[in-house]
């Protein structure tokens, strides 16, 4: 699908990977609504969320490369919210013709020991806000004739790993919910794809992962990231936002490719 004047929305697009996204898909040509809950704590996250600054950022970002945004502040747990997403993304960029699901959280810790509330919250945003999200952009994109769909998931939606079961779990739920997505819209010409990233350094990393599996593995906390990027990439080298933004507009031009996983991650997950 040539993406040249098409409408595409980016949940969790306020930085990192969301934000490389939308900025990738300006570049292809395309007009990009860009979503965040842009709250700096949800009160179960362990780590700072982006902030409502960060959020205009990424659409100013958009708008330096010619392209028309719009910047909205949604919760993807709340089918209220996502319904008003939708129908703002129509009224002011006309229509829909690409999603991408972006928007994802992590805990990390033993199940015996993980907050209730936490493994909730997860499963709210990682599986719940994918499900809100296309349910309430199916119609949109069927009044186009079709389009594509993206669900971010991860490479610990392919290999469970221990420390981290309510992740893991959660992005095997969106690699399924995905594959399921791509044999109910094919007939309506929409392609649905899951992209699963690999090492990346972000918040998630630095804040949640690396105090964990560094008691876990026995390496230093500042080391964390780059022992696992050495250990486990056949490359021996983390991945960048960029890199996976531009699978990201792979996977919305691809004219022929729907119900797949595509991993980036250097030979870190190969299943």
């Amino acid at each position: 699908m040539e993406l040249a004047g098409k409408v595409a929305l980016v949940t969790g697009a306020a930085r990192g990977l969301g934000r490389a996204i939308a900025v990738a898909l300006a570049d292809a040509g395309a007009d990009v609504a860009v979503s965040d809950i842009a709250r700096t704590s949800d009160g179960a996250t362990p780590y700072g969320l982006a902030s409502d600054d960060d959020l205009m950022a990424t659409a100013r970002a958009v708008e330096q490369r010619g392209r028309r945004s719009v910047a909205i502040r949604a919760d993807v747990t709340s089918a209220a919210d996502v319904t008003r997403m939708m129908t703002e993304v129509e009224h002011r960029l006309g229509g829909l013709d690409v999603l991408v699901a972006n928007a994802g959280v992590i805990a990390a810790g033993a199940v015996v020991s993980m907050d209730e509330a936490q493994w909730d919250r997860i499963f709210a945003v990682n599986v719940k806000g994918v499900f809100l999200c296309a349910r309430a952009a199916i119609p949109l994109l069927a009044k186009r004739g079709g389009g594509r769909i993206v669900n971010v998931a991860s490479v610990a939606g392919k290999t469970g790993r221990g420390g981290l079961a309510a992740y893991c779990a959660s992005k095997a739920a969106v690699i399924s919910l995905t594959q399921a997505l791509a044999e109910e819209l094919g007939p309506m010409n929409v392609a649905v794809n899951a992209l699963c990233p690999g090492y990346i350094k972000t918040a998630m990393w630095t804040e949640v992962l690396n105090p964990i599996l560094s008691g876990m593995f026995e390496v230093p906390m500042d080391r964390v990231f780059e022992d696992f990027v050495q250990r486990f990439t056949y490359l021996r080298r983390e991945q960048t936002p960029e890199e996976i933004a531009d699978a990201a507009v792979y996977l919305c031009r691809a004219e022929n490719v729907t119900g797949i996983t595509l991993t980036v991650a250097g030979g870190g997950e190969v299943h």
